[in-house]
């Protein structure tokens, strides 16, 4: 089944913004609710949305969405998030930065600070930070995923087990309702846990999109990171669980 044009058009809006809305999309195309419903219906059936109440979010389930598509998805609020966490980070410090769009952003905040030690597993954060002469950029070498520059594996994790940082800053492909970090490769799942291990604060970045997400394989639970930034209250009581947790939670403006 092809695509109307609305129906690319809905697509688009909802790889960027995460999900769709059933009476904001009627208002903006001038058509009636059950238009839109049944075109999210159709998308559905397609395997390009999920439905949900009142509107649709981008599929997920035990594979993620292209890493180009997965860029472009809450940009903004990405970049948001990423100058508030940025803020955090003194001049001076050790820091990691691994695999995700969202790291990525926080890279671009970095160009201005001084004396940094960044080490990631990121080939697109290490060359983000090329451009800040006042950054030292470490790899931690492994095996080369080619669909995102993420280097994954044994090696990865026994460079990482080198150091001790000062700060982590990482990201998930989706937040559950019990507060747990999930994502689609399990050997990224694996470097993420050795990342935690070896830091002395670790950050989690990740818009409110992950909130409507699913992803097969646990990292860790929110109650293992020092401070939560996003960009609007987590549903499910997970705002309450941070606090009984002690982790702080940082929202964008």
């Amino acid at each position: 089944m092809s695509l109307s044009f609305r129906q690319s058009d809905i697509l688009n809006i909802a790889r960027q913004d995460g999900r769709v809305m059933v009476e904001d999309l009627a208002l903006r195309f001038d058509v009636t609710v059950q238009t839109i419903r049944r075109d999210l219906s159709e998308l559905a059936d397609m395997g390009k949305l999920d439905r949900v109440h009142g509107g649709a979010v981008l599929r997920s389930g035990v594979s993620n969405i292209g890493y180009e598509d997965r860029r472009a998805l809450n940009a903004d609020a990405k970049a948001r998030i990423a100058q508030l966490c940025a803020q955090d980070i003194p001049d001076g410090a050790s820091v990691f930065l691994n695999i995700g769009t969202s790291t990525e952003a926080v890279a671009r905040q970095l160009l201005d600070h001084k004396d940094l030690m960044v080490v990631t597993n990121n080939m697109n954060v290490a060359n983000i930070l090329v451009d800040n002469p006042n950054c030292q950029i470490v790899m931690a070498g492994g095996v080369l995923r080619r669909s995102d520059g993420g280097l994954i594996g044994n090696l990865t994790i026994a460079t990482i087990e080198q150091f001790k940082f000062d700060c982590a800053i990482i990201g998930c492909s989706a937040l559950d309702a019990e507060g747990d970090l999930m994502d689609f490769d399990f050997q990224e799942v694996r470097v993420s846990q050795t990342i935690i291990a070896q830091a002395r604060r670790t950050c989690l970045v990740a818009d409110q999109s992950k909130f409507q997400r699913t992803a097969p394989a646990r990292i860790a639970s929110l109650s293992e990171v020092d401070v939560f930034y996003t960009d609007n209250t987590p549903p499910n009581g997970l705002a309450k669980k941070c606090s009984d947790w002690q982790t702080l939670l940082k929202l964008s403006t």
